[in-house]
């Protein structure tokens, strides 16, 4: 008679590996801020929505934006890290705070416009995907900016001369170093913090993309507008790693694709919406999009620009070198064989 024991095993087997892919069957996330709508309302939530019928696997939905929760930008990572949410929409400059080397992809003054974001984002996906899970549990699933990030102030500018003895809100280290470098004071706020530190005098300047400057009403509380681009504002939605390898390789294809094409539609919005929101800043047509505002447009001077770029190499990335370098001794290295190749910077 011949023996039980290997087809036992053989079921054992293909219990376990059963049990191993046993797909999620809910998904909390914590989204982007409430007041960025044109971002929440019209691409974030619809697609955590429907996510169920995307993937084709019935799950019961948790989304809310992070302000509604209660959460901090700057948590994020160690949220993910603890499985407090499956899915987290991450301010990257905010949260890398807990490791510069995130920073990294968007450093202020080195990527100013889109195309050249893209070639910096693209370069760094691969290192910085493999960090995030090494150090935080974590995967990326997107990467996507808000925009160029520009400067709205209460107080009269005309250039960035004007900012020296003014509080101008900052939400990432190398944007603080660049404030500081033209002798303005860096207040550091997330997004939902801004409007009532502009409206109370906690901040006389802020900086975000005029999309999400316009949806958040800050034309309401400053009056001058300086479309001077330091940087694109990098986002990232982020899935903790353990829920991330609950799925098959099948359903994780599924998913990847998905996240794809949300993230696409954010840089589509980064890329389009922002000339539009600019025009209804200043009350200036076409504004389709957009609230409509009075706020005085300053011109964006050539010394300006030139100070911008000044601050990379004489701030910005020795800043982040050293900050970056106390954490990890091949972050300098690394980061010149990806960003640096791809925007022709090299850190010494």
């Amino acid at each position: 008679m011949k023996s039980a024991l290997p087809l036992v095993f053989a079921a054992a087997i293909a219990t376990a590996s059963t049990a191993a892919f046993a797909e999620p069957t809910s998904m909390r996330i914590a989204g982007n801020f409430s007041s960025n709508t044109k971002h929440v309302d019209n691409i974030e939530r619809p697609f955590f929505t429907n996510i169920p019928k995307i993937l084709g696997a019935p799950m019961s939905i948790n989304y809310n934006p992070m302000d509604a929760v209660g959460v901090q930008a700057a948590d994020a990572l160690r949220m993910l890290r603890s499985g407090t949410f499956d899915v987290m929409s991450v301010q990257i400059g905010m949260a890398s705070r807990d490791d510069p080397f995130f920073e990294g992809v968007d450093l202020i003054g080195v990527s100013t416009n889109m195309k050249d974001l893209r070639a910096a984002v693209d370069a760094y996906r691969k290192v910085f995907d493999e960090r995030l899970q090494k150090r935080f549990n974590a995967k990326v699933m997107t990467l996507w900016p808000f925009g160029p990030q520009v400067f709205y102030c209460n107080k009269p500018i005309k250039t960035l001369d004007d900012l020296k003895g003014l509080k101008v809100r900052s939400f990432t280290p190398s944007m603080a170093a660049l404030i500081q470098s033209l002798g303005a004071t860096p207040v550091t706020l997330q997004f939902s913090e801004v409007y009532p530190a502009l409206q109370r005098g906690v901040a006389d300047c802020g900086v975000t993309s005029p999309t999400s400057g316009n949806a958040g009403k800050w034309p309401e509380v400053t009056s001058y507008f300086l479309p001077l681009s330091v940087s694109g504002s990098v986002q990232g939605h982020f899935m903790n790693l353990d829920y991330w390898n609950k799925m098959s390789p099948a359903m994780q294809q599924k998913t990847l694709a998905a996240f794809k094409n949300m993230e696409d539609q954010m840089w589509q919005l980064a890329e389009t919406a922002n000339t539009d929101a600019m025009n209804c800043n200043v009350g200036a047509e076409p504004c389709t999009q957009g609230t409509k505002f009075k706020m005085n447009l300053v011109s964006v001077t050539p010394a300006d620009d030139k100070k911008v770029k000044d601050a990379v190499g004489a701030v910005v990335l020795p800043l982040w070198k050293e900050s970056c370098n106390k954490v990890d001794p091949t972050c300098t290295a690394t980061w010149n064989a990806t960003v640096g190749k791809a925007r022709g910077y090299v850190i010494k």
